[in-house]
Formats: C-alpha cells, structure tokens, sequence
C-alpha cells in the first residue's frame, strides 16, 4: 500500500514562541503491529530513505516530521514523500507555517 503527498516544505524560519513543522497522522485499524517507511524525493537531489516508524494495532502515531528528519533533510527545501506499508492505512498530512504573523495551518488526507 502507498500513500504519496507530493507537496512536502518544511519552513526555515519561526515568528515568535510558535515553531513552524509538518506531520503525518497514520492511523492503523488493523489487528498487528505494522511498520511504515516514509521515502523522500527532491527536485535537485537523489531521494532519501531509510525511515521508519512503527505503529501499533488499533492505534494512531502522529509523526512530527521535525523531529524525525532532524539534521537530514534542510529547511526552507521542497519535497515530496512516499509512504510504504502492507497494510491498509489512513494517513493525513499537516503543515504548519510559522513565517508570517497572521501564521498558516494546512492538511490533507492521503
């Protein structure tokens, strides 16, 4: 199963005590363990993987991307994401962005 959010920015900079991310939310309905592999892809480099995060049965595991990819992937620097399970799964992207005063929330389901 593959969820794809070709529309990945992780801003570079914050506007006061508010800290610009983005998250993925999985939700996992499923009776087992599953593991999800998150694949991202650039417009001016080669694509980078190697993350993964598991979520337990009938559970939720929101991912601040922040944090996962913290010192991997730069600032201010467009993407996109492949998400790879082999189960079903429901997942939904949010965006955060600090960089103006009036600040900007936007999400979407995948």
């Amino acid at each position: 199963m593959k969820k794809i959010i070709p529309d990945c920015y992780w801003p570079d900079s914050a506007n006061g005590a508010y800290v610009s991310h983005e998250a993925v939310c999985v939700l996992n309905t499923g009776t087992e363990e599953i593991t999800v592999e998150l694949t991202l892809y650039f417009e001016d480099r080669d694509k980078m993987g190697g993350f993964q995060v598991t979520v337990p049965p009938e559970r939720t595991k929101h991912i601040r991307l922040d944090k996962l990819l913290a010192g991997t992937v730069p600032q201010g620097t467009p993407y996109a994401m492949v998400i790879e399970c082999e189960q079903e799964i429901a997942v939904q992207y949010t965006r955060v962005d600090t960089t103006q005063a009036e600040l900007a929330i936007a999400t979407t389901m995948v």
